[in-house]
């Protein structure tokens, strides 16, 4: 494989924290822009679109990214085999991805008319195109999680996230709406997906030229993947709910209001995606797996490190949303506030989900994941009239303690995972975020401290949540200095 071997833990998380980081980095600027540029009923639309366009991520995949990432990690060590999946699985990608993106294109105009929103149409179908790309690099992100070598992905990230920020601004102030910034986003998943299938290749240094008939392992990755289409199908719909409902009981401009909330709530997702993606493979059995003390240990400081988020979310929600989204979007404050559970849960759940997929318990993730859906959904259709937007936050809180609760003890079956030691440290970072949200209310939240607030209380509250970690004796001096010792660069 390129002559070189994977790469370790610690460098796989740096170089897939640096990819989610900058992937968020350039969404979080174009969010804030299309929120601010188009307003709540243009960006309304385009979150709708966005909503019903994730729905075609299942059927666009049928599982073939996760089964076949599972069989490559297996195989480490092996590059020819490694070679066969991966021709296997292009093969099935661009006939299963296709079909579903030429699907997506002929329901734009009777979703648009659904909806009562003609507009919708051509972001729609302009998605389709994005939505193949998308998938693809997908896969690619996949492929190079089992191979152990994220930092030749990152690549692959900068080019699409680079490309859709910028070009979707500039067709944006052009006057062509939603529909302007689909455009940016189609161009951009195009040329990623291209540029990903290079690199694999180079990566991989052998011919991965899907062939006629294949090489027999088709059958496999879809066998596999049969059971993560309704695990992945399921959160899929899960993520996209609230919007969908919230669209067809309430309005458009209240998808805008939601939706916007529900991006900020939710970056510490994408702390958990590169942690997720240096770990979770290697619970693969064929690495001599599972490796219950990596997956420990790792869950133990994401328990540590998440309850800092709580306070800013739950204290300063008005002003965070003020400053991010302007006053047209006051509602989206107190959907915040209500997501903090949520945000609390979003570091966890993706290593623990990718966890259970490399350990191949893909059809005990079934039950736990139409039951989450069950519950949001239901929540969402008895309360959205009588609370609004609020109602489908309280929905997203309970189903994701169910997700991450059923997970937990997925795992502790599967890897023997111990539960007991995950105690002490969230009850360190609860503390923490209950010493800095009483900084935060010492200060107020006015607008016009917005800035100082932001550095000074951020400091205090920094500083308090260290002191509770050392009080508690959740981090050693020893493990600090092993921890430097693993991110300084080797010498000689």
């Amino acid at each position: 494989m390129d002559n070189q071997a994977a790469d370790g833990i610690v460098r796989n998380a740096i170089f897939a924290g640096a990819s989610k980081i900058s992937g968020a980095a350039f969404t979080a600027v174009l969010t804030i822009f299309l929120v601010r540029y188009l307003g709540p009923e243009d960006y309304g639309v385009f979150a709708l679109a966005m909503g019903v366009g994730s729905l075609m991520t299942v059927p666009a995949d049928l599982g073939i990214s996760v089964s076949v990432a599972r069989f490559i990690a297996e195989r480490r060590g092996d590059p020819d085999a490694m070679a066969r999946f991966v021709a296997d699985a292009i093969r099935l990608k661009v006939f299963v991805t296709g079909a579903a993106s030429l699907a997506l294109i002929a329901l734009a105009g009777p979703v648009a008319n659904w909806y009562g929103t003609p507009d919708l149409a051509w972001p729609l179908r302009i998605l389709a195109i994005a939505s193949f790309g998308q998938s693809v690099m997908i896969m690619w992100a996949t492929i190079f999680e089992a191979f152990g070598r994220i930092s030749v992905y990152l690549r692959v990230v900068l080019a699409e996230s680079a490309l859709e920020t910028t070009g979707s601004i500039v067709i944006v102030l052009l006057g062509t709406g939603a529909t302007g910034a689909m455009v940016g986003r189609a161009a951009a998943y195009s040329f990623a997906a291209g540029f990903g299938l290079v690199l694999v290749a180079r990566t991989l240094g052998r011919s991965i030229r899907p062939r006629r008939g294949g090489h027999g392992h088709a059958r496999r990755i879809l066998g596999y993947g049969s059971a993560l289409v309704i695990v992945d199908g399921a959160f899929t719909i899960f993520s996209a709910i609230d919007v969908l409902l919230i669209g067809a009981i309430l309005s458009v401009s209240a998808v805008g209001q939601f939706e916007a909330a529900y991006r900020l709530a939710g970056l510490l997702f994408f702390i958990g995606l590169p942690i997720r993606s240096a770990v979770a493979p290697r619970l693969a059995r064929g690495e001599g797996g599972p490796d219950h003390v990596a997956l420990e240990r790792t869950l133990r400081y994401l328990v540590l490190a998440q309850g800092v988020i709580l306070a800013p979310l739950i204290v300063w929600a008005e002003p965070l949303t003020r400053i991010a989204f302007g006053s047209d979007y006051a509602a989206s404050a107190e959907v915040l506030r209500t997501l903090a559970p949520f945000a609390l849960l979003a570091a966890i759940s993706p290593l623990l989900a990718g966890a259970a997929n490399y350990l191949g318990a893909a059809r005990r993730r079934v039950p736990i994941a139409l039951v989450t859906l069950a519950v949001n959904a239901a929540i969402d259709v008895a309360l959205l009239k009588p609370l609004g937007i609020v109602a489908a936050a309280i929905g997203t809180d309970v189903a994701y303690v169910i997700y991450v609760g059923a997970h937990l003890h997925l795992c502790r079956d599967l890897a023997g995972l111990r539960l007991r030691p995950l105690v002490p440290p969230l009850a360190a970072s609860l503390s923490a975020a209950v010493v800095m949200g009483l900084v935060l209310l010492a200060f107020g939240t006015g607008a016009e401290l917005a800035i100082p607030l932001v550095v000074i209380g951020g400091a205090l509250g920094t500083a308090a949540y260290v002191a509770v970690l050392l009080a508690t004796r959740q981090v050693t001096r020893e493990e600090g200095t092993a921890a430097w010792r693993r991110l300084r660069p080797a010498r000689g």
